[in-house]
């Protein structure tokens, strides 16, 4: 039996905006699933970075000492769901004593303070997106936007999360489709 939106776990993977999307707060957006089942999903937004944000602030006012100014790194917006609550999504190199999510072989979430403590002195993972805010949809809410033409999937990969420009995620993600990013209407249709 093939799968149907319901039947679909998204998990490790990413959602791309559509042109159309109806939510500006989602526009252009690159999304990597942390979590999808029945009940909804949570994701961050891994290409929105806020500007004039940094770690080193955040750790300023956690009162963690920055060990080295090169660990300093953008903060990104995970998403419109609880602002104030930070998520590291990183590789799976780490794994906090408190609470870590593995998501598929190559990625990981913390949202515990230790895997900052970690970061500040250079033991945290190896690669790491610290998002405040995530995204979240309620059971069947995301597979209703995919099926409205709200977003589009695809593999997560390790360099277009992490090492990639945040201006170039959207048009890559499309890409790895063999979707031009220039070829797509803000308008949706049905057959």
């Amino acid at each position: 039996m093939p799968d149907t939106p319901e039947s679909l776990d998204l998990t490790g993977r990413l959602l791309i905006a559509m042109p159309g999307m109806g939510d500006p707060r989602f526009a252009h957006s690159v999304v990597f699933l942390c979590a999808h089942s029945e009940d909804g999903a949570m994701g961050l937004i891994v290409n929105k970075a806020i500007d004039g944000m940094h770690l080193s602030a955040l750790l300023e006012q956690l009162e963690i000492a920055l060990a080295r100014p090169e660990l300093d790194s953008t903060l990104y917006y995970g998403g419109p769901v609880e602002g104030g609550r930070g998520f590291v999504l990183h590789s799976p190199d780490y794994i906090s004593d408190l609470n870590t999510l593995t998501v598929g072989d190559d990625f990981s979430m913390t949202s515990t303070q230790d895997v900052l403590e970690a970061i500040a002195t250079g033991a945290g993972p190896l690669r790491s997106l610290m998002a405040l805010g995530y995204s979240g949809w309620g059971p069947g809410q995301l597979e209703r936007e995919i099926g409205e033409n709200g977003w589009l999937t695809c593999e997560a990969t390790t360099d277009l999360v992490f090492d990639l420009p945040n201006a170039d995620k959207w048009a890559e993600a499309l890409r790895s489709l063999g979707v031009d990013p220039v070829s797509l209407s803000a308008t949706a249709g049905r057959a």
